[in-house]
């Protein structure tokens, strides 16, 4: 089914759905096959409308950030209502990224009718190999949606910072890698 006829069907304006669809933020499967087509997979496992919604997903790491935790779900919040999507799940957390044994993001990935994961930042979800979770969400027909994907471009770049964080969390504790790895970056940088 095209974009246009599933927004009708929605009951959604064809040109929300297709603004949704260039944020990546449709909350079902599409691709381009020509310069004006869109199709969209309109499998009854993949559309959120019909089996699930969206799940929305905070973490900050230390229980000093507790309000800053709270902002997060809040933004989360409205972005769901905001984009008129059906909210199923609401997790947040405090919890180091660096550990993968996080009770509440296991719970909200393991869930059936997420059909969506939405985070703010794609380091909420964790700070290294996103990637491979955002391929299993795909493989069973859902998908993580990055609201901000401010982060650096350059695939080198982000495996050094992914290494230099990894080492740092080893070397001086899990709290404060981020912020040691970008200090190295900076010490890095000013060396040239």
């Amino acid at each position: 089914m095209n974009l246009t006829e599933w927004a009708r069907v929605q009951g959604v304006n064809p040109h929300t759905a297709y603004r949704w669809f260039r944020e990546g933020t449709l909350p079902v499967p599409a691709r381009r096959v020509g310069p004006r087509t869109i199709l969209v997979n309109t499998d009854a496992n993949s559309s959120p409308s019909v089996t699930g919604g969206v799940g929305l997903y905070a973490r900050v790491s230390s229980h000093d950030q507790k309000a800053d935790l709270e902002c997060q779900t809040a933004r989360l919040s409205a972005w769901a209502v905001k984009a008129a999507h059906r909210v199923v799940r609401i997790e947040s957390e405090i919890a180091s990224g660096m550990n993968g044994g996080r009770a509440k993001a296991k719970r909200l990935l393991a869930d059936p009718k997420v059909t969506c994961v939405v985070v703010e930042h794609k380091d909420r979800l964790g700070r290294m190999n996103v990637e491979l979770v955002e391929t299993a969400l795909s493989a069973t027909g859902r998908r993580l949606v990055v609201l901000e994907d401010g982060e650096v471009e350059d695939d080198l770049v982000r495996d050094m910072v992914e290494v230099l964080t990894s080492f740092c969390a080893r070397l001086y504790g899990r709290r404060s890698a981020k912020n040691r790895a970008a200090k190295t970056l900076q010490a890095a940088a000013g060396v040239d």
